[in-house]
């Protein structure tokens, strides 16, 4: 298979999930992959409280409840250089992610969420001609997702388009394209891949997507430690650019659900 053609790769995952047992998965598929917003909301009475541990230090918080079956709501804040000897760098401000389902998921049909999230990842880098996080935050998103049950477990795919609306100082303000794939290999242990076009953070179009070229291929493994508690490990722009940077990024995640 051509990998210089992820839209093609995806689309024979997407074929290949026909064969497998096509119902709705026994439970909301997670409402993020291991960055990629997925078509999946929190339930009504249900809070989530993550962590993301990262590069250089660095640290986020996010806070989501469900307010309705459909619609939940959510507030976070983080800094650089967190844990180390240099100065903190602060986020600018408290971000926020809010997504409604449009669209339930059916045994024929994905479900299909829109929502808006405006935390980026990584540092935030004040200058005038920049005014972003390294990596981006989605914006305004729309995003579809589907799953079966397997013998082992659920297989979900999703994918979206994103525009940032928030991270423009770059003169990048083209809309962007994602899709993920998670898989339950037991009820404790699942495995995530994504891919981030970062079609607003290059000069490249929808037409010239290349993954040895651009955007982020990101994986993770993600582990129920107990009840209700998430600890994934993540490694994210696995096809790095060797003359930019030495290594892809490690990172991890804790995630905690609880319901009120």
């Amino acid at each position: 298979m051509n990998m210089a053609h992820p839209g093609r790769w995806f689309f024979t995952l997407f074929l290949c999930g026909f064969f497998l047992q096509a119902q709705p998965a026994g439970y909301p598929p997670p409402t993020h992959l291991v960055t990629i917003p997925t078509a999946g909301v929190l339930v009504r009475g249900s809070f989530s409280m993550e962590m993301r541990i990262q590069r250089n230090g660095g640290f986020s918080l996010g806070l989501n409840t469900g307010i309705t079956d459909r619609f939940q709501f959510g507030v976070s804040y983080g800094a650089s250089h967190f844990i180390g000897d240099t100065v903190v760098g602060w986020y600018p401000r408290p971000e926020a992610a809010v997504k409604y389902r449009l669209i339930d998921e059916t045994t024929a049909f994905p479900g299909i969420a829109i929502g808006i999230e405006t935390q980026g990842l990584g540092a935030y880098h004040g200058e005038s001609n920049r005014q972003r996080y390294d990596v981006k935050s989605w914006g305004l998103y729309l995003v579809g997702s589907k799953n079966w049950k397997t013998p082992l477990g659920n297989l979900g795919l999703h994918a979206g388009s994103n525009y940032s609306f928030t991270e423009r100082a770059d003169g990048d303000a083209d809309p962007n394209l994602f899709f993920g794939w998670d898989m339950e290999i037991n009820p404790e242990l699942s495995l995530l891949l994504e891919y981030n076009a970062a079609l607003n953070e290059n000069t490249v179009t929808a037409r010239e997507i290349s993954l040895t070229r651009n955007g982020y291929l990101n994986g993770a493994v993600r582990w129920t430690f107990v009840d209700h508690l998430h600890v994934e490990m993540d490694f994210n722009n696995l096809l790095f650019d060797q003359d930019r940077i030495t290594s892809f990024n490690r990172e991890m995640k804790l995630t905690y659900i609880e319901y009120f």
